[in-house]
């Protein structure tokens, strides 16, 4: 009988060990999505299709006549006469539609593809919770809008130093930067829109919250970005304008001055915070409440 007083000892002190835990669960969750995320075919089907956007306009071009100026997609006509411009024409098409479409895809699955297969309510067994569950899901569709920006800046610029000659870029300011630092304008720009994209991954985030139809979910995301751009196009409704997340999108044009104007990324990121907050905390609402096991 003595003995076994020591032997509680260890566990008595042992004890205090579960408070790391929800710290290294929700690391660990964060990981095993981002394995998940990265790791799934739609994933690389959808990063594979953006990045084809440049390559088809760098081949397009390649193939093709002169570019008159002025026709055509913003710095397609300066292509030929500098690769790195694929990079900037491809990021600037692809932004209106292919990357929202990929964002949706991904944000719309967050929650709604979990309750599809019957995996959600495992993965709210404790200590994961709801709202760390909810927290993960939003940085892995996060970490998805700073990779694709970057999937297309890349592949852009890659395609466009095999096709054409790379040199000196000379920015919309006028003024001319050396082709590193115009590599690092293109990050710059990349980060310009994952900031952009923020907003519509929350949003996404809050519609899967909704269904267990994860189809459902994307195609709600995806329509709700065209709309977002459609009432911005209408000069009817100007007041509205400042308000649409989807605004500033195409405002990454200040990137490539001499020196860089901070004002739109700025405002941007302010517009995209706001809709972080607000359908972060809608999705919160809802999931809480939400019954996993109807």
């Amino acid at each position: 009988m003595p003995s076994s007083v020591p032997a509680d000892i260890p566990e008595a002190a042992g004890t205090a060990r579960p408070a790391a835990a929800p710290r290294s669960s929700g690391v660990s969750l964060l990981a095993s999505e981002l394995k998940v995320l990265f790791r799934r075919r739609r994933t690389w089907a959808l990063l594979l299709a953006l990045a084809a956007i440049p390559v088809l306009i760098a081949v397009a071009v390649k193939v093709s006549s002169a570019v008159p100026p002025g026709r055509g997609p913003a710095f397609l006509d300066r292509i030929t006469q500098n690769g790195l411009f694929v990079a900037f024409t491809a990021m600037l098409v692809s932004v209106p539609l292919f990357m929202p479409l990929a964002v949706g895809v991904v944000a719309g699955d967050t929650i709604a593809g979990e309750a599809n297969l019957g995996t959600l309510r495992y993965l709210l067994v404790a200590p994961a919770g709801r709202v760390r569950l909810l927290l993960v899901k939003y940085a892995g569709a996060l970490a998805f809008c700073v990779v694709a920006p970057l999937t297309v800046g890349l592949a852009g610029a890659a395609i466009g130093a095999a096709l054409f000659p790379v040199g000196p870029v000379t920015l919309l300011s006028g003024g001319v930067v050396q082709p590193l630092e115009a590599a690092l304008r293109i990050v710059l720009i990349a980060a310009y829109l994952a900031v952009s994209l923020a907003g519509l991954s929350a949003i996404g985030l809050f519609l899967s919250t909704l269904t267990v139809v994860p189809v459902g979910a994307m195609a709600a995301t995806v329509v709700v970005s065209v709309v977002s751009q459609v009432l911005d196009q209408l000069p009817q409704l100007e007041w509205l304008h400042p308000w649409l997340f989807s605004h500033y999108w195409l405002g990454f044009g200040d990137m490539l001055r001499q020196p860089v104007l901070w004002d739109s990324f700025a405002s941007n990121a302010l517009l995209q915070a706001g809709y972080v907050a607000v359908f972060g905390a809608l999705a919160y609402g809802r999931f809480v409440t939400k019954d996993i096991l109807s």
